[in-house]
């Protein structure tokens, strides 16, 4: 009798769940190290925000009534060389924030006019009559305009989905306050006042949600777009006092906690046979937890709902002048906050960032955090963090924050006094034994992030980290 022995024979072999014992002998035998892992970074973002009890698995950012709000970027689609804005998108302007009738917003998107412009055009003049609208679909423009002693001042730097001009929709007598330069080749859509005016006159909804919007533009407001709370100084004898009270968001953000969670997989041979000198099964658990751990920080950074790359305000993200980063940038993404706690960055775009300032012959100073020395601009730490994505095209983000619930800042969210909790906020649960003799742990970490007030945190974006600078 002859046995098949060929490869197409051989019985398939279940994929495996559980350390192998070939591997936890190498934990059982001679001098030897703990299992390293490689993906264990520094973590300066778990480690620098205060962490905040969040009982109920939410949190609700309760603020001051603001005006304001509509200042989101605009996004388009692209079909070959043709661009069409997403009618929906318009409803980040601030004049149609909130207005929802997608059959007038796809009349206004309709009217969209495409205009490819070249490296160094003049796209508006400071002091003519301005009668569009400007979405910036893609490249970047420097806008300028008379300085007090007749040169010329850098106001802005504007790239994809930015816009200009949202002022001439409604304003017949509105001129350009600056004037718009290309700095690189790009596309942009224009929607004249005209079309507005057209598409404004047969659409009811939209002729109310204009004039809904023109009496909350007429109510006092700070600086900040905050209602305004009526006051009176410097006044003497018996003097009218204005009334006042502070008007609240009627709808604020809540954060709940968002979770990352795995399957401990132990079998008990190995947990049995292959326990000493090293616990088999804490020595998993310790891995599994560091890269949840590594996890978590990157859903704080890049998380759609609460990341702070996608919640940053809109009015807080500013773009690099020239490409890579200068200490003019960091100066002004620092201006924009009071008490920044620190920045942070990709390791590649501090190296960049050293470049910058080592062609200026400045070198950055190093501040004491926590008994490690770390670089620093004008005192604040610049810290990495490798979860900030890097694009092919060789650009990042750097962001500056202020934290804590004193300061307004960022803070954590986490639940503690979890069942099985093993760590602050994170648990792990014994969940039985499979027919196989495979013990299983459920490890469950819960988290989020909120940002207490818009300036709590800004993004310098683009920032090219592989040019020098000239």
């Amino acid at each position: 009798m002859t046995v098949d022995s060929s490869p197409e024979a051989r019985p398939e072999l279940p994929p495996q769940s559980s350390l192998g014992t070939a591997a936890a002998r190498n934990l059982a035998h001679t001098a030897k190290s703990a299992p390293q892992m490689q993906e264990i970074t520094s973590r300066w973002l778990l480690r620098m925000l205060p962490w905040v009890e969040t009982q109920g698995g939410a949190y609700r950012v309760n603020r001051r009534l603001t005006y304001t709000v509509g200042d989101g970027t605009v996004e388009f689609v692209q079909d070959g060389a043709d661009v069409r804005v997403i009618p929906r998108e318009l409803g980040e302007l601030a004049l149609l924030r909130g207005f929802e009738d997608v059959e007038v917003l796809t009349a206004l998107a309709d009217r969209c006019v495409q205009r490819d412009f070249r490296v160094g055009e003049t796209l508006v003049e400071r002091g003519a009559p301005a009668d569009q609208l400007h979405l910036i679909a893609h490249g970047r423009l420097s806008q300028t305009t008379a300085g007090s002693y007749g040169d010329e001042v850098d106001l802005d730097v504007l790239a994809d989905g930015d816009r200009f001009g949202e002022h001439a929709l409604l304003d017949e007598d509105a001129r350009w306050e600056h004037t718009a330069v290309a700095e690189t080749s790009g596309t942009l859509l224009t929607l004249s006042r005209a079309d507005f005016a057209a598409v404004l006159t047969t659409a009811p909804s939209l002729r109310n949600h204009i004039e809904e919007f023109s009496s909350l533009a007429g109510r006092r407001q700070n600086h900040r777009g905050e209602a305004e709370i009526a006051m009176s100084a410097g006044h003497v004898g018996e003097y009218e006092l204005p009334g006042a009270f502070v008007d609240y968001e009627l709808k604020p953000r809540e954060y709940e906690l968002s979770v990352a969670q795995t399957i401990l997989r132990v079998h008990t041979r190995v947990a049995d046979l292959y326990n000493g000198p090293m616990n088999q099964t804490e020595e998993q658990l310790r891995l599994t937890i560091e890269a949840l751990r590594e996890r978590q920080e990157h859903e704080l950074v890049n998380n759609r709902e609460f990341g702070l790359l996608h919640n940053a305000d809109f009015k807080q993200r500013i773009q690099t002048h020239s490409g890579p980063p200068t200490p003019d940038d960091m100066d002004a993404l620092l201006a924009r906050r009071r008490g920044t706690k620190f920045f942070l960055a990709h390791p590649l775009t501090i190296a960049a960032i050293g470049r910058g300032f080592n062609s200026r012959g400045i070198y950055p100073d190093h501040v004491d955090l926590g008994g490690q020395q770390v670089p620093a601009w004008r005192g604040v730490p610049i810290l990495p963090c490798n979860k900030i994505p890097v694009t092919k095209e060789r650009t990042s983000s750097i962001l500056a924050m202020r934290t804590g619930e004193e300061n307004q800042g960022v803070i954590g969210l986490h639940q503690t006094g979890l069942p099985d909790e093993y760590e602050p906020g994170l648990s792990v649960r014994f969940m039985g034994l499979d027919e196989k003799a495979i013990t299983s742990y459920l490890v469950s970490t819960y988290y989020s992030a909120a940002i207490l007030v818009p300036d709590a945190v800004g993004v310098l974006e683009n920032v090219q980290i592989a040019r020098w600078p000239q």
